[in-house]
């Protein structure tokens, strides 16, 4: 045996050499994530318009900041940005052209970069009409967008382009090795879908508490709070993304983030006021804060706002307390666009919505005039803009997906999203990389739907079956990416053979 020794010793040091040769090519193959985080400050001027609804409205005080914040991913082979942007709506124009300047900035692909809008209505002029886009139609149409509609500062369009640029610039620049968790949690407390099916058949939105007529909801709610934290090497939260299906209308007064500045208030408390928050709402687009089956008085809004980003907030700090973390993330990205025909209304009912508008809208009702006027608007696009470009995206960073949309996406179709994908984490994110308006169901166009979703305005119109297309596009995206496995804790050692020796006694009783 002792003449074997060299030869032990020299299959030894040769199965050790592999081993770090192995050990060296899984590093090269896997390099170790990177990332990056950064925000801006894109705090509207007091005096611009509060986008939210069809009619114009006006800032006159300041509650919290709205920012843009971008978190940016690399594998070592593929780069990719995710951007939250404060904002109610983000418009198509406004993507293209930040994606090219990133691209000329940094190098990251344009369909790399995710561009999301969290749809708060409490945010600055990004929308709902954007200054010249009527300039082809009549003087008596291009008076209702630009005088009687909520109108787009060109200025401050400008401003969040610069910033959204400047912020994924930083965030590509400080990539730093980073480790990141997974996970999601629950929180069911503070969201409700808000249409209802009445008793006449019908599906209202809003039938407000205490209607007698009121059946049942018409809908679902998604209560997963989907959680990426990124740490640094030190165990320190460098930033989050958090996903969540809930209408940002809690609006605190005056200028704000709405209920997503009290989900990084909670972040920050628990974390430091470096961890950067990339907030994702999920598809929300009947689903809101507001309880319409209830006894109680619904909550001031500073409170409602509060409650719903603390609730959401504290969620998200279990999930990042609790889950494991890794350096080895697979970043993938793809995305497609689909071109959807616009609905179209009758001729009929735009010579009677001509004569609505000639009158006072004190005398037929406010809500009659504007859904008048809605549709002369959309009937002018329809001249220029038969087709609405529709783009779905896939970004994979290891075990979770988000899969976009450019609407507010009923709740059920992304639920949909989440059943076809074969992703461990699924994220839906809506109002993604444009803007085509509402997306139900088609049940709620059928005999017993109804409700605010499905009228027919310049800002919302595509075809009744909008929402399998993208809800396909972004399952059959979702397929071309191998799944990434969910860390998982390190396994318990073996059992020694006996218990805690403290613990291991009979009662004793004397």
């Amino acid at each position: 045996m002792l003449n074997d020794r060299p030869l032990l010793s020299a299959i030894i040091v040769a199965l050790m050499i592999h081993s770090l040769a192995v050990a060296d090519e899984n590093a090269a193959a896997n390099p170790p994530l990177k990332a990056g985080f950064a925000e801006r400050d894109i705090t509207p001027e007091i005096g611009m318009e509060r986008p939210g609804g069809y009619g114009k409205s006006y800032h006159t005080k300041i509650h919290d900041p709205c920012k843009v914040r971008a978190a940016v991913f690399d594998d070592g082979t593929n780069v990719s940005a995710v951007v939250s942007v404060d904002a109610l709506l983000v418009r198509r124009a406004l993507v293209q052209a930040a994606r090219e300047r990133i691209r000329s900035a940094t190098g990251i692909a344009p369909q790399a970069v995710l561009i999301h809008a969290t749809h708060s209505h409490s945010s600055g002029p990004t929308g709902m009409i954007y200054p010249g886009e009527y300039d082809f139609a009549p003087e008596s149409i291009q008076d209702l967008a630009y005088n009687r509609s909520s109108m787009a500062n060109a200025g401050y369009l400008q401003h969040v382009e610069d910033q959204l640029v400047d912020a994924v610039a930083e965030a590509f620049n400080e990539r730093k090795p980073s480790t990141a968790s997974f996970g999601r949690g629950s929180e069911d407390k503070v969201a409700f879908n808000r249409r209802f099916r009445m008793k006449n058949g019908l599906t209202f939105t809003h039938p407000r508490p205490g209607n007698p007529e009121i059946v049942r909801p018409a809908g679902p709610t998604d209560p997963e709070v989907g959680v990426i934290g990124v740490w640094d090497n030190a165990g320190q939260l460098r930033g989050c993304l958090v996903n969540f299906s809930c209408h940002a209308t809690t609006n605190p007064p005056g200028i704000s983030a709405n209920y997503i500045y009290f989900v990084e208030q909670v972040l920050r408390g628990t974390f430091g006021d470096q961890a950067i928050l990339v907030f994702l709402a999920g598809a929300s687009g009947d689903v809101t804060q507001v309880e319409n089956v209830t006894p109680y008085a619904a909550r001031p809004s500073v409170e409602s706002a509060r409650f719903v980003g603390g609730s959401v907030g504290a969620e998200a700090v279990k999930v990042l307390l609790r889950e494991p973390r890794t350096d080895s993330v697979r970043v993938r990205f793809d995305s497609k666009v689909l071109q959807i025909p616009r609905r179209r209304p009758s001729p009929e009912r735009v010579a009677k919505c001509q004569t609505l508008v000639a009158q006072d809208p004190g005398k037929i009702g406010a809500t009659n005039w504007t859904f008048a006027k809605e549709v002369l608007l959309l009937d002018a696009k329809l001249q220029e803009h038969p087709v609405a470009d529709a783009e779905v995206q896939a970004i994979q960073i290891g075990p979770a997906i988000l899969l976009t949309d450019p609407a507010e996406f009923f709740v059920e179709l992304g639920l949909k999203i989440k059943q076809g994908s074969q992703h461990p984490l699924t994220f839906p994110v809506s109002l993604a990389n444009g803007c085509v308006g509402y997306v139900p169901t088609e049940e709620a166009f059928g005999e017993h739907g109804g409700g605010y979703e499905t009228r027919l305005t310049s800002y919302s119109n595509l075809e009744t079956n909008a929402g399998p297309q993208l809800v396909d596009a972004a399952v059959e995206l979702a397929g071309q990416f191998e799944p990434q496995p969910q860390p998982t804790r390190p396994p318990a050692r073996e059992f020694a053979g006996e218990g805690w020796t403290y613990g291991s006694v009979p009662p004793e009783l004397e």
